[in-house]
């Protein structure tokens, strides 16, 4: 395949990384800043820059950028993609993403199939990306109306990539449980970081401090956009959070040691259910 991959960040890069050592299809890399793209150059990444010439025969369309960004490429783009190409997005967010883009394959003829990769690290840029970034990873697909074959390619693709489980849902859905898994734990880390505390954290801090204030080291535009575009599922587990949160506050305001020891064995139990 001709694959055409538009932003070479740490998911974009380690895509063109992984397909360059996992597979033998022809990559393009496309980026708005030209220091990405030569640099993927100079590493084997990618095979050749792009432009938008380069999708006139590409097979499959790889959107590496933000998500509005994402959106606002294909329109511009979107005549010069063939009636061939699979376009995939590895957006955390699909709600308000998935209809736009899904809306333009009809009106192109490409086909658009919703990707989230659930890999990435705390670094960013093309000097983080890795081959090796979705080993053993789970890969989120976002079908809607795209045809069985091409979901099926897409599913084969990625997991040539490395990528063990393959989980298919629709947007809602997507955004509802990213708002648990992935938001949430960020919106904990920043919180807990801005504490006084933090700052004399050196001496006193072990795994429980690195486990939970690892992710605040964010990428303040790309989980803004991804917070306020995902705002309504995220707001509902910020109020599940919070509940939570002042229930064990009171019990601890109240010096209620058997509602504590209730409480957090409840949570035990919970993680061992789940065989965690």
């Amino acid at each position: 395949m001709k694959i055409v991959i538009s932003g070479l960040g740490i998911i974009g890069g380690s895509f063109a990384k992984a397909i360059k050592k996992y597979t033998d299809n022809y990559v393009i890399g496309i980026n708005r800043s030209m220091k990405p793209v030569i640099e993927a150059l100079e590493c084997g990444a990618i095979d050749e820059i792009g432009n938008i010439d380069s999708l006139k025969d590409a097979d499959m369309l790889i959107l590496g950028t933000f998500p509005q960004a994402a959106v606002d490429f294909v329109k511009q783009v979107a005549a010069y993609i063939p009636e061939k190409c699979i376009v995939i997005d590895t957006c955390g967010i699909k709600s308000e993403i998935c209809p736009q883009l899904t809306a333009l394959s009809k009106q192109y003829g490409f086909t658009f199939v919703g990707c989230h990769p659930m890999a990435g690290k705390e670094a960013n840029g093309f000097t983080a990306s890795e081959a090796d970034l979705f080993v053993n990873a789970s890969c989120i697909l976002v079908p809607g109306d795209a045809d069985d074959e091409s979901v099926e390619k897409v599913t084969a693709f990625v997991k040539k990539l490395g990528f063990t489980r393959v989980v298919y849902t629709d947007p809602k859905h997507h955004d509802r449980m990213i708002a648990y898994t992935s938001q949430i734990p960020h919106v904990l880390a920043c919180a807990y970081v801005m504490s006084p505390a933090c700052l004399e954290h050196h001496g006193y801090s072990a795994g429980s401090y690195r486990d939970v204030s690892r992710v605040a080291k964010i990428n303040a535009k790309l989980w803004a956009e991804l917070f306020i575009e995902n705002r309504d599922a995220l707001m509902s587990e910020l109020d599940i959070l919070t509940d939570n949160i002042e229930i064990i506050k009171n019990a601890v305001k109240n010096n209620d040691q058997q509602a504590l020891e209730e409480i957090l064995s409840k949570c035990r139990k919970i993680k061992e259910d789940l065989g965690e």
